[in-house]
């Protein structure tokens, strides 16, 4: 970490350090420690600009899911969608379509990246449940999903779930302490009062800031911080949307954020630095607004294109003289792409024969197409598919 870009912040200090790397060798270097977040940053035109444009695309995205008689469904796309993109910033890679699948393979047919990007999946959802029950978010909230983000990964020690309780730093894979990119600020019980610092900012300072401003400040703070070993970008990332849900600004977590911020992961990581050592908010707040903008825009126009293909597959079951079960299941599949006759039948109740019957008659139909999956055949909607992987216009 340059010593001398850091030296005069105005918003942190840095810290003396020193022990021995993970090639055996000693450092005496130094880590930077962020001040508490205070007041709020002063802003350009631009920047407040960018801010506004970022909260009109979120009152779209919200308006939008009104309008969805089961918003929840949405979510699942939506949420697997986020899953695999902030998994793969990270350098946990596993295909969209087996994300999307995911419920119809078999537990030992996943693969390690599968079951890593399916435990992000199971730790959303439960900050999302939590924060819908207008709790707020506590640092042990962020534990817990940690604890659930790591599960059966390499992360998956006695540490899992906890504060770190050692020195890491950032961009130095293998290499020298003293070659980081970035280096946070020491373990220790100074660490975890900067945590709860954060925490009692997000729950007091909030309602005086504007929700963007807010997210972004937040953002900035955690990931600066790097409370965990491990899965700190993945936790951050998905603390913004438990924030913009929290604050009211969206009902549903139908926000994906890391495809836009996956693009442009080396200014996402300057951007962050530059505040650190200069205190300017207003770069990181206008990119992240942009972000924000972009990401709600995209969420928003797949959400409708979703919509509208449910309208055209009540138009084909009309006219093919299909209801009943065939339009119970044929509704599902707009969060449910991937299918097979078991899971059906748990999820709507019907007998087996009535599933099968359904799905049958929605194969023919050209709804559903017949696909192997790992270890199983499955039947797939191409058209949902195609809608929730389709790349993104910026």
């Amino acid at each position: 970490m340059e010593r001398a870009r850091f030296a005069s912040s105005p918003i942190g200090n840095l810290i003396p350090i020193s022990g021995t790397d993970g090639r055996g060798q000693h450092y005496d270097h130094v880590a930077y420690a962020a001040h508490p977040l205070a007041a709020p940053p002063h802003l350009g035109t631009a920047a407040w600009s960018r801010v506004a444009r970022a909260n009109r695309a979120l009152g779209r995205l919200q308006q939008g899911s009104l309008v969805v008689i089961n918003p929840g469904l949405l979510r699942t796309p939506t949420l697997r969608r986020e899953a695999q993109s902030t998994s793969a910033l990270e350098g946990t890679y596993a295909p969209l379509e087996d994300v999307l699948a995911a419920d119809v393979i078999e537990g030992s047919e996943r693969s390690a990246a599968l079951n890593e990007v399916l435990n992000y999946v199971e730790a959303a959802e439960r900050g999302f449940i939590w924060v819908q029950q207008q709790r707020p978010v506590t640092a042990g909230l962020l534990c817990e999903l940690h604890s659930t983000l790591v599960r059966g990964t390499e992360a998956d020690t006695a540490e899992a779930g906890r504060v770190r309780r050692i020195q890491v730093v950032i961009g130095s894979r293998g290499g020298p302490v003293t070659d980081a990119r970035f280096i946070p600020m020491p373990e220790g019980p100074a660490l975890e009062a900067a945590i709860g610092d954060l925490i009692q900012w997000m729950q007091t300072a909030q309602p005086d800031l504007d929700p963007i401003v807010a997210t972004a400040m937040a953002h900035y703070q955690f990931e600066t911080l790097h409370p965990f070993n491990d899965g700190n970008g993945r936790i951050g990332r998905l603390l913004i949307v438990l924030q913009l849900v929290g604050l009211g600004v969206l009902s549903e977590g139908l926000l994906s954020v890391s495809p836009w911020f996956e693009r442009r992961r080396e200014t996402y990581q300057d951007l962050l630095a530059e505040v650190s050592a200069t205190g300017d908010w207003d770069g990181w707040i206008s990119f992240f607004a942009e972000g924000i903008e972009a990401s709600a825009v995209d969420s928003a126009e797949r959400i409708r294109l979703l919509v509208e293909l449910q309208t055209q597959y009540h138009d084909v079951l009309r006219e093919a003289g299909a209801r009943g079960a065939v339009r119970d299941i044929a509704d599902l599949l707009i969060g449910r792409p991937y299918v097979n006759i078991p899971n059906l039948r748990d999820a709507t109740g019907l007998t087996y024969q009535a599933v099968s019957n359904a799905v049958r008659k929605l194969v023919e139909l050209g709804v559903l197409e017949q696909r192997r999956v790992p270890g199983v055949m499955a039947f797939r909607a191409p058209a949902v598919v195609d809608i929730i992987s389709a790349p993104s216009a910026s």
